[in-house]
This record gives C-alpha cells, sequence and structure tokens, in this order.
C-alpha cells in the first residue's frame, strides 16, 4: 500500500478531513436534524467522490459510476486500500465480481 493510501486510511479511520496530492477525506455530518443518518467519510480523487464509509453501520459504498467513468490503476488501488472488491481481467473492471 502506498504512503498516499495509508494516509488516507488513517483519515478514514480516524474521521479526520485530510488532504493530500490528488487525494481527499472529507468526514460530514448526517444530512437529518435528527441525527438518525449517521456521520460518514467520503474520499475523492482528482475532485471525483470514489467512496463513502458510513460510520454507523461501517460499511464502505463504492461508487460505482466513478469506477465506470474512470477505471485507472490508482482509482482501483484507493479503493482496494479502503478495502473494496475490485479486480481487472481481460481489460474489465470488476466490483465484487460484478462487472462495472
Amino acid at each position: 500500500m502506498r504512503k498516499i493510501e495509508q494516509a488516507m486510511l488513517r483519515a478514514v479511520v480516524g474521521m479526520q478531513n485530510w488532504h493530500a496530492s490528488n487525494t481527499s477525506v472529507s468526514i460530514t455530518p448526517g444530512s437529518r436534524s435528527d441525527h438518525s443518518t449517521p456521520l460518514r467519510g467520503e474520499v475523492f480523487l482528482h475532485g471525483n467522490h470514489i467512496a463513502s464509509m458510513h460510520y454507523g453501520t461501517g460499511k464502505l459504498i463504492v461508487n460505482a459510476a466513478t469506477l465506470a467513468r474512470w477505471p485507472t490503476p490508482t482509482t482501483k488501488s484507493r479503493l482496494r486500500a479502503l478495502g473494496a472488491n475490485v479486480t481487472t481481467r481481460k481489460g474489465v473492471t470488476y466490483l465484487d465480481g460484478v462487472a462495472v
């Protein structure tokens, strides 16, 4: 794992806003005033949202639309560092075994 990915992961786990080079983490509160929507960490690459970590459930949500549009090695590497199951076979990108 690259140093920038280690720092990104520390920011996500530590629930801290962070930015370095082309990658950033933004911690956002729930969207409802009654706080029933949990805190989440959003990860961006070149300003494009690639994933969200929902702290209430501990679930990582990959932005499949961004992955489909930019299936670059860097995007896939950042997602893998977050724990996403992203692979490429014969030039096709897969997320959890499903073609994107």
